[in-house]
Order: structure tokens, then sequence, then C-alpha cells
């Protein structure tokens, strides 16, 4: 599993490693006949002579100081981890009780038809018996064919020694088919139900990733070397890095994903200049100051999710949708949501509403005297705009003139792969780890995600940190996927349960806020639905799906990649887009009928906003209305960190 224990583990793996480097000329020749990467390949390694050094008394007695001081920082740290691990912790939003109880049917089932089970063996054991041969081949100077090869974008086997070198391209191919075997074996067992199938499923793919020979010292290549190359340096680097995440995390490993000392918001992300004009308990609203004399007279409102923090359309110029839609014309908006603690316990999603969006548009007309407003909801942020518009319509209220919606899910029957987390028992564990806070841990929330894509945001970074011992890389997005949210805990349990396990959302009354019950059939204003065809999180599927609920005139528009790049994607970016002037029944069929544009979407939703934007007007300052400025953009509830 990809869970703190495991990497705890790891950490006592490296610190014994660390230990037994002797010196160079040793390893050296003990690896001789190891071809270790395309530099060698083809090639013996010529024996090493001993070299005399003067300074390795000096540098023995360092090493002896740090191994030391390691031991006695490991002492406390260790003890700290061990006191955080309880049954009650959790896995990101996962509890242990749970995905035990999923593994245990599965196994039960599984026990109930040995004859399939001995059957799966055996094929197993045909393809152990072919790798052998091929294997046997290639050490004999032959040619041989790959059994099995990673998957296209696998970059866990990128060295060149996975292919070059007949040991560790067995090691790669008997790890790749012990993997397809698992999970062939677990995902064909039948008499388990769909949650539990997928829960399994998932849980079984976090084990085999973590199990990666990429992930260990003697079975990945370009560790190996740099461990030659450095006299094991890199694994003292490595377990001191291991020990700084345990410290900053307290005890939890808190993977560090890029060098947060790199940015300070405001100052290198986040600098599109504006003002925060008004703020309440949820959220500050930042007005941006324009760069056009005219600008459309429907200012432009963006609702981000709460999940996460704003700045992602604000990462730097180059690439920030926020600067981009202002040198448009738009007098833009932007919600920044609060990161809360206890005190804000038992907000709810109908306060998200108020103290959102509607408050928003109140806050819009007093700044600039419009109270008509184009609308933008990403991710979560599009929920609740989907939620807003069908209070709104119920209301009589048309205040918003168009709604888009960015990777945003209203149909959560195909929630993708974080419907793993919500089941009954989960869900229950869950909201008793939040009440006893009041609020979800920013951390869980990262963990849940990152999980999702686990080789590339958990374990490439226990190579590059821990067992190569590096620094990880200056990364503006990585900076903001680390800087996490917290939840509050009543509204976390309403969403979740109401939208992901019940998925009350696509049923006319099924929820009611402030009191009202609403219905998405109700919504008649005009919509742009973008979605991303990688996308993990709002699979885009699941999101086409709001074509057949909404009432009004839909645009919907596919972009390439996930989440993340998908929506920022400047123009001159290097995703393209579909669309499809049709919105047939199935997106099987949309896709069928859709034209391939190699550009940005940026500019076909300019020309489609266009049209419900009005007419020109002076520019607004912030400033010039009823509304004044409090301080700065980004403001101070951006700034506020989960672990502060």
């Amino acid at each position: 599993m990809s869970g703190p224990k495991t990497l705890a583990m790891r950490g006592a793996d490296l610190m014994a490693q660390s230990a037994i480097i002797g010196d160079k000329e040793t390893i050296m020749d003990d690896t001789s006949r190891v071809n270790l990467g395309s530099r060698t390949a083809g090639k013996s390694v010529p024996p090493q002579t001993p070299q005399a050094n003067d300074d390795m008394p000096v540098k023995a007695a360092e090493f002896t100081r740090e191994m030391a001081e390691i031991a006695d920082k490991s002492q406390h740290l260790v003890a700290e981890f061990l006191k955080r691990q309880t049954p009650e912790e959790g896995i990101g939003m996962a509890s242990p009780l749970a995905i035990g109880a999923a593994f245990f049917e599965m196994t039960a089932r599984m026990m109930s038809d040995p004859s399939r089970l001995v059957q799966a063996q055996l094929s197993l054991w045909n393809d152990y018996m072919t790798l052998w041969q091929r294997t046997a081949q290639r050490f004999l100077g032959g040619q041989a064919e790959p059994l099995i090869e990673p998957a296209q974008g696998d970059r866990r086997f990128r060295d060149a020694a996975w292919d070059n070198n007949a040991l560790f391209d067995y090691i790669k191919q008997s790890y790749l088919l012990t993997a397809r075997w698992l999970q062939n074996t677990v995902r064909e067992v039948e008499g388990i139900d769909e949650r539990t199938a997928r829960k399994v499923d998932f849980y079984t793919r976090q084990f085999i990733d973590a199990l990666a020979p990429s992930n260990f010292l003697m079975t990945n290549p370009e560790v190996l070397r740099a461990t030659i190359e450095n006299r094991g340096e890199n694994l003292l680097n490595g377990l001191k890095n291991l020990l700084d995440d345990l410290e900053r995390g307290k005890g939890r490993l808190a993977i560090r994903m890029t060098d947060t000392t790199a940015f300070r918001i405001g100052e290198n992300i986040a600098v599109t200049p504006g003002k925060v004009v008004y703020q309440n308990d949820l959220m500050q609203l930042i007005q941006y100051a324009p760069t056009t004399d005219k600008v459309k007279r429907r200012p432009l409102l963006i609702i981000p999710p709460w999940i996460n923090k704003f700045y992602i359309l604000d990462l730097r110029p180059n690439n920030s949708f926020i600067r981009w839609a202002v040198g448009q014309g738009h007098t833009v908006f932007v919600i920044s949501w609060v990161n809360p603690d206890e005190h804000l316990a038992a907000k709810t999603f109908d306060d998200y509403m108020r103290e959102g969006p509607l408050a928003a548009l109140d806050a819009i007309a007093a700044a600039t005297g419009e109270c008509e407003t184009n609308v933008i909801g990403y991710c979560l942020g599009g929920t609740l705009l989907a939620c807003t518009l069908a209070y709104m319509a119920a209301k009589g209220d048309d205040r918003i003139k168009s709604a888009t919606f960015f990777v945003t899910m209203v149909d959560f029957a195909e929630a993708g792969e974080l419907s793993v987390f919500i089941d009954e028992e989960q869900l229950a564990a869950l909201e008793e780890r939040m009440n006893a806070k009041g609020y979800l841990e920013g951390h869980d929330m990262a963990t849940t995600f990152n999980m999702l894509r686990a080789n590339d945001l958990i374990w490439s970074f226990v190579v590059n940190n821990y067992l190569l011992g590096k620094a990880p890389f200056p990364f503006d997005l990585l900076y903001w996927n680390a800087d996490s949210t917290r939840m509050p805990a009543a509204m976390h349990s309403f969403y979740l349960r109401n939208m992901y396990q019940e998925n009350l959302l696509v049923k006319p009354g099924g929820i009611s806020l402030d009191g009202v019950p609403i219905d998405l059939g109700k919504i008649k204003t005009p919509a742009f639905i973008l979605s991303t065809r990688e996308d993990h999180i709002a699979p885009w599927r699941s999101t086409y799906s709001a074509t057949r609920l909404y009432k009004g005139p839909i645009k919907f528009v596919l972009s390439a990649s996930g989440h993340i790049a998908g929506v920022v994607n400047p123009p001159g970016g290097k995703y393209g887009h579909w669309e499809n002037d049709k919105n047939p029944p199935t997106p099987e069929e949309w896709l069928a009928g859709a034209t391939q544009h190699q550009d940005s979407w940026w500019p076909l939703w300019e020309r489609w906003v266009e049209n419900y934007a009005g007419d020109e007007v002076p520019a607004r300052q912030p400033g010039d209305g009823k509304l004044k400025p409090i301080e700065d953009a980004p403001g101070s509830y951006v700034k506020v960190r989960a672990e502060d």
C-alpha cells in the first residue's frame, strides 16, 4: 500500500542500507558483472584500483557524526509516528478496516472456486517459463522479444538499463507479469458486488505500485549507479530527506514534492493585479484591475473548488486564465475560499451557496452597478454553480446569463476512482474523524488525490527524494498541489453522502438547499461544458450526462490531457480540443462526430461567451463602485496553509 506505514518501513530500510555502504572500489568489484546502464552497454566494467585518500579519516568521522545525529532524530520521530498509528487515523479518506473487509470478502469468494485459482497459477507459471527461456537467450548473447512491456507513459522504467541489461529486463518483466496476473485474478473473482470489486481493484493497484522494483535500491539501476558513483551519499541524503519530511509532518510522512521556498503567493505566483473588495466567513471576493480601456458590460465571476485554492488559474502570467480573461476585456471577479478550521465546522453546503456565489453576485452588483453576470465554476465549484442555478431557477432569479463548467460532475453514477472511498463503512469512519476535529485535514484530501496517481505523485518522489537523495525540483503546479485545504465536517459529509453516495443531485427535488428543493432540469441558462479526456477525478463520459439534464442551449467541448493541464492550457499550449455542434445521447456518439483542433479551447470559449457579455463600457477599477478595497490581491485567505 502507499500509506504511511509502508513508507516508514522504507525509511528503516534506507537507514540499514546507508549503514552498509562500503568503499567505492568494493561495490564496483561486486557489481562489475552487471551492466548498470546504457553507458556501459556491451562493455565490461574495468576493475578498480584502490586509491590512497588522505581525507578518509575525516570523512569517516563526518559520516559517524551524521549517523549519530540521524539516529537521535530518528528515535524521536519514529516514536511520534508510532503514536499516531491507530485504526482511526485512516489513509487519506479511506478506512483501513473497510479496506480489510473488502479483501476478506474477495478472498472468501476466490477460495470458493479453487479450480479457477489453480488455472490462474498455471497461467502465471507458463508466462514465467517463457520469460526464463527468453532471458536465457539474452544471457547467451541471443536476441529475444519482450514478453510484456510497460504501458505507454509508464516512467518508472525509462532508464536504459531496464531494456539494455538482461538482468534488469528480467526483473522488470517478471514484475509486470506478476502485476498483470494479480490484477486480472482479482478482477475475475465472481460473486462480489460492484462497489467492493472497485475497492479491491483500486487497493490492489496501490499494493502493486508500492512493490515495483523501481522503488527499491537493489532493483533500480539508476539508484544503484548513483550509490556507486556517490559512495552511498545519495542514501544518506535520502535518509535526511525522509527524517525532515517526518519532522515536518509531526510524525506523519509529508513527502515534499517541490521546493516550497521557491514560491511566494502574491510575489511570483498569483500575481495578477487586483483588490479584495468583499469578504465574509467563507470567502474573499477579488476584483482584478482592467488591462483594456473598454470592458464587457457583464462581469465574469469564477467559482473555484474549495478542495483546492483558486490560484491554479493564476500560477504564472503566461498560463494564467485569470490574466488572459482580463486581457479579453472581462471584469473578472474570483472567489477565494477560506481554509476553514474548527470554528467553521458547522458550515453547510447551503452556507457555501449563500456566502459564496449568491453573496458574490450581490457584491458584484454593488461594485459595478451591474446585476447580470457570466459565471464559471471549476470542478466542485461547478457543482456548486449547478446547484445555485437550480436554486435561483426555483426562486425566479435570472441574474446569471451564462454558465461555464470546467470538469464538473453533477451526475455521480459513474464517479471514477474517487467512488472507492465512498461507502457506508468508510463514510462513517470518515465522519467520526471529521467530527473529532470539526474538519477533514488538508493532508487527508491531498493523500486521497495523490493515491489516484500513486506512481507519479507518491512513488516517483520516494525514489527521487529518499533513494537518489535529491531535492525536489521547484515546480509551481506541485506547490499548488501541496497547498492543501481543510473541509468543514458538516459540508463535506453532506456533499459525499448526497452526491457521491446517493447521487441525489440528478433527481428532481432530491436535494434541498436553504429549504428549497432543487431540480437541475429547471436550468435554462446557456451553458459551456468543458471536460478533459484523461480526467481521473471527473471522468469526461460522466460529465457529459449534464447535456441531458440542463434545458438551455449547451456547448460541450472536450480538451486533451487531464483535470488540470487540460484546463490550464493557454493559446500556444501543447493540448488541443474536440468540438461537436450536436449533443447526441451518448458520449461515444459525441466523440465519433467531433472535430479535433490542435489549439487551445480558450479562444473558442471567448467567442462563445461574447454572445452573453453585453456591449462595451468604460473599464472599471476596483474601488470605483460602492465596495472599497480591503487589501491587495490575492488576499489573505489564500495564504493560510493547512498546517498553520
